[in-house]
């Protein structure tokens, strides 16, 4: 018998006992992300400082998720020139993956997913701002699991909008 369950239900313990993930905790792990980074312009510091003053707005009442990607993730993803070719967005994608030998589909929608032609280069799984990220991480595992390309990486970003005070 087959069994459908929705991606927003898995654990961590789930995806590594399904699927095999692994924590990989080597500092070296991403190093695209720590070399060679361009410097923050004035400009982006502006951006970014409105983004945060706009959330810190809004999130003075609960903010529903919807929310969290006008408020924070659609104006990161044009800073980050997400909008503009070669890249194309899409949203609400359905993805659906199999447990070897347990029967089981995992299924779900991405949130919002950037591709470059059919290559994906960031699942975006966003969530109210009182929701907690350690649920969310294994739903946007879930959902990078289900690109086709294993040869390639793909990024995830899992975000409530919540600004740290750190």
């Amino acid at each position: 018998m087959v069994y459908t369950i929705p991606a927003q239900n898995l654990s961590l313990y789930d995806l590594k006992a399904k699927f095999g993930l692994q924590l990989a905790d080597n500092d070296q792990f991403f190093r695209e992300w720590l070399d060679n980074l361009p410097e923050l312009t004035h400009f982006d510091k502006q951006v970014l400082d409105q983004v945060k003053a706009n959330y810190l707005h809004v999130a003075e009442r609960p903010v529903p998720e919807d929310i969290v990607k006008m408020v924070v993730l659609s104006p990161l993803l044009d800073l980050a020139g997400f909008y503009r070719s070669p890249f194309q967005i899409t949203s609400a994608v359905p993805v659906k993956i199999s447990a070897e030998n347990d029967g089981e589909i995992v299924q779900g929608r991405i949130d919002v997913l950037v591709l470059q032609e059919q290559f994906w280069i960031l699942v975006i799984e966003s969530k109210r701002n009182t929701f907690s990220l350690e649920l969310a991480i294994p739903q946007a595992l879930a959902y990078m699991l289900g690109d086709s390309d294993r040869g390639k990486p793909t990024f995830g970003l899992v975000t409530t909008g919540v600004v740290s005070s750190s």
